[in-house]
């Protein structure tokens, strides 16, 4: 690992039209591809602590801007991750098309689990960051009064006209960074190009609906139904003071990597929701040694 995360990094980004639509992208190295899978109002940038340094480690590095995200536009459609599951395999047949490992953060976990699953042919192994349980939280996962709060949150977005005044409160960098210091642990990795990253593509016309659809979409299939459907190597890492997917959920993982050889288990000390951001060091180094083992 030749960069230090102290420099300033910067990524190239590339564009490819998905279903007529724009769709940003970085590629960085060569090797054994690996595309990595942001999660929910993140895009390429939250992976820029770990791109250089995989790409130095001796791989082919992609990163996407899943549609709605990002640079990527933000038409107003019916989001869901089964759409987004089709831009992946999409975007992987037309500028990847050999053997890969996919890697994800929180819904990017999600996400990740999907295409191993529905297209194991394609997959070389997964790593799962902190995966989220479902595009949304199902009503059954929620109890009283956080299941009434989000409820009605979720039916005030929704509104026409008073929606948009929602989304533009809750998209404050103050509320930003706010939400940040929730579900981060390390509240030094909470810095002003982090907020940036994530406010900036909210000023972009449609992203609102983005929001509104995202947040009453359907949940999509759940994690523990698709576990023992992955055949191929698994790396599983969980940040111990998440809040949002608290590590006490992840017991499914650590369960089949007691049974499984093929699963491996790590909890990152210190760490809350985006442990790739926040510990990048311990991250890295635990992807690339898992990936050396399989070499």
């Amino acid at each position: 690992m030749t960069q230090s995360l102290t420099q300033e990094i910067s990524l190239t980004r590339e564009y490819w039209q998905w279903q007529g639509y724009k769709t940003v992208y970085t590629v960085q190295g060569e090797g054994q591809p690996l595309l990595l899978i942001h999660g929910f109002g993140a895009s390429v940038g939250h992976w820029r602590k770990n791109i250089p340094m995989l790409a130095d480690a001796g791989y082919k590095v992609f990163a996407i801007d899943l549609l709605g995200f990002g640079g990527s536009d933000k038409p107003a459609l019916d989001y869901s991750v089964e759409l987004w599951q089709q831009q992946l395999y999409d975007f992987w047949e037309a500028k990847i098309n050999e053997p890969t490992v996919f890697v994800g953060n929180s819904i990017g976990g999600l996400l990740t689990l999907m295409m191993l699953t529905q297209y194991p042919e394609i997959s070389t192994g997964g790593v799962l960051i902190n995966c989220a349980g479902g595009l949304n939280h199902r009503p059954e996962e929620l109890q009283f009064p956080l299941n009434v709060i989000m409820g009605t949150f979720t039916q005030l977005v929704a509104t026409p006209g008073l929606g948009k005044f929602v989304f533009n409160q809750v998209r404050r960098k103050s509320r930003i960074r706010n939400t940040l210091k929730q579900v981060y642990r390390d509240r030094a990795a909470i810095t002003d190009e982090l907020v940036d990253l994530l406010y900036q593509p909210s000023c972009d016309p449609g992203a609102h609906k983005v929001f509104a659809s995202v947040l009453t979409a359907p949940a999509g299939p759940k994690p523990k139904d698709l576990l023992p459907q992955v055949q191929c190597p698994l790396l599983v890492l969980w940040g111990e003071d998440d809040p949002w997917t608290p590590i006490s959920g992840a017991k499914i993982y650590q369960d089949r990597s007691e049974s499984d050889s093929q699963v491996e288990f790590y909890p990152i000390p210190q760490a809350g929701h985006c442990a790739h951001d926040e510990k990048p060091e311990a991250v890295n180094e635990l992807i690339i040694n898992w990936l050396l083992d399989r070499q």
